[in-house]
């Protein structure tokens, strides 16, 4: 595995074939592949100059990539595009700022199909978050795509409880070394 911090733009042609070909499959079949890549490719050319933005990626002995996980960290004020104006009305704005702001942020995590049930998508995980600020990070990830959903609590990852009434389509994800007293888990 080999960390990059905004060098990671020299392997963005290899990274952005990697992502659409792990973010055009099931559950997200429905992307289109050249759309996908365009929307890929400009948000690493402005993510990768994030404050505090790290990669690790996994490469195969011949070449190629097998996975990858970037992520940066959360400045204040909290975003309001994408789906982080969703996380905003689960957790609320209040519990947003305690949480997220400040934590590092898993943007992307991708496995391709071969090198899944390796351990990989785990290693790199913990490879990135390793230095998170004070143990903290977090993500969010599609409620329907179940697998994903899955393999983060497997991995220890919490679920902040969400406001009452609150509904959502994204799940957020606190780090098994964050800690909160109101995540879904009531031993933590």
């Amino acid at each position: 595995m080999r960390t990059f911090g905004p060098d990671v733009l020299t392997i963005a042609d290899e990274l952005t074939e990697a992502y659409v070909e792990i973010f055009t499959a099931p559950p997200w079949d429905d992307r289109d592949p050249e759309e996908t890549s365009a929307r890929f490719r400009a948000r690493l050319a402005t993510d990768a100059h994030r404050p505090g933005f790290h990669a690790v990626v996994s490469f195969a002995d011949g070449g190629g990539i097998r996975g990858f996980v970037t992520g940066w960290i959360t400045e204040a004020p909290f975003r309001t595009d994408r789906a982080y104006g969703r996380v905003t009305e689960l957790l609320g704005a209040e519990r947003v700022d305690e949480l997220l702001v400040g934590a590092f942020e898993i943007d992307e995590l991708g496995v391709r199909a071969h090198a899944r049930g390796t351990g990989l998508g785990r290693r790199l995980l913990s490879t990135l978050t390793s230095a998170a600020p004070g143990g903290r990070a977090w993500l969010l990830t599609w409620d329907q795509a179940h697998e994903t959903v899955a393999f983060y609590r497997r991995t220890g990852w919490r679920e902040p409880a969400p406001l009452p009434g609150a509904e959502s389509d994204v799940v957020v994800f606190l780090s098994p070394s964050s800690s909160s007293p109101d995540q879904t888990d009531p031993n933590c």
